[in-house]
């Protein structure tokens, strides 16, 4: 796995740079796949998208990644290094995968250490924020939650929101997550202003996101992947297979690793990097508020 910054050396100082131009972030928030719509017909065609596949998002994702996206969440909460008594937002989570994770990591912290009475701060109260625009994933994250023995957990709080326009204060958080969510959005530039926004100074943000790879034979093999049998087994397993070709060509339509770090620069966030994963599949996004 290699860590890279996308940055460049200017006047001594390390900047980064926008490589699209403002015609450009238009098209692709008007994108669907690789079609082109109108920016009020995207939400809608996305929510039906997640709400056809909610009920197998989960085994699908388990199907398409052999497994390896559970990896690369527990990176990502490994990224985050959640602490008793945050306040956290997970983005377009509504199924809980990466809300339990940081749950989990923060309830083995503070048994850990409940015995010593120097850590009384650890008993202040996680408020964990699980945040989707689609009612139909909110509502498998809820079940997921009570399967995994969380009914009675008041840090997990399942919110119905958009990202482009989150209903929580400014510098409230102490951290930010989005998981395979943010290719989907609309606007994917009034997103990362949110997140700067909520945000407290010192808070990270992360994305984790299916990303490009540049291998040549790889590249191939995972085109031919991508395109040939992702489609199938929605047909298979979900019996829908529009919905997965979409999310194949939204993944192409996302943009470059180096181009998205420059848009989250130009959000307003500092010690911007990403780490690719699996030669660029996927790639955690992150960086601070300072």
């Amino acid at each position: 796995m290699a860590l890279r910054s996308a940055s460049r050396k200017f006047g001594g100082r390390k900047c980064f740079y926008m490589l699209s131009s403002a015609a450009e972030l238009h098209s692709h928030a008007t994108s669907f796949g690789f079609k082109e719509v109108r920016e009020e017909e995207k939400s809608r065609m996305v929510s039906n998208v997640f709400s056809n596949v909610a009920s197998n998002y989960d085994r699908m994702n388990d199907l398409m990644s052999g497994g390896l996206h559970r990896l690369w969440k527990d990176r990502l909460v490994s990224k985050l290094n959640p602490f008793p008594g945050m306040k956290h937002i997970d983005v377009a989570g509504g199924t809980g995968d990466i809300a339990f994770r940081i749950l989990e990591t923060v309830n083995s912290i503070r048994y850990k250490a409940v015995q010593d009475p120097q850590n009384d701060h650890l008993q202040e109260e996680t408020q964990i924020y699980v945040c989707d625009i689609n009612p139909n994933m909110l509502n498998v994250g809820r079940k997921r939650s009570i399967e995994r023995g969380f009914r009675e957990d008041k840090s997990l709080v399942w919110v119905e929101g958009d990202a482009e326009a989150l209903n929580f204060p400014d510098n409230s958080m102490d951290g930010y997550t989005i998981a395979f969510g943010i290719r989907n959005v609309t606007h994917i530039e009034k997103v990362l202003a949110e997140a700067h926004r909520v945000l407290k100074r010192g808070g990270r943000f992360l994305c984790l996101e299916l990303s490009h790879v540049e291998v040549p034979v790889f590249k191939e093999l995972y085109e031919y992947y991508s395109f040939s049998v992702i489609p199938a087994l929605g047909e298979l397993v979900a019996g829908d297979r529009g919905s997965y070709q979409y999310l194949v060509e939204s993944i192409r339509r996302f943009p470059p690793q180096d181009k998205f770090a420059s848009m989250i620069a130009d959000a307003g966030f500092q010690k911007v990097e990403y780490e690719n994963m699996v030669g660029g599949v996927v790639a955690i996004h992150s960086g601070l508020k300072f």
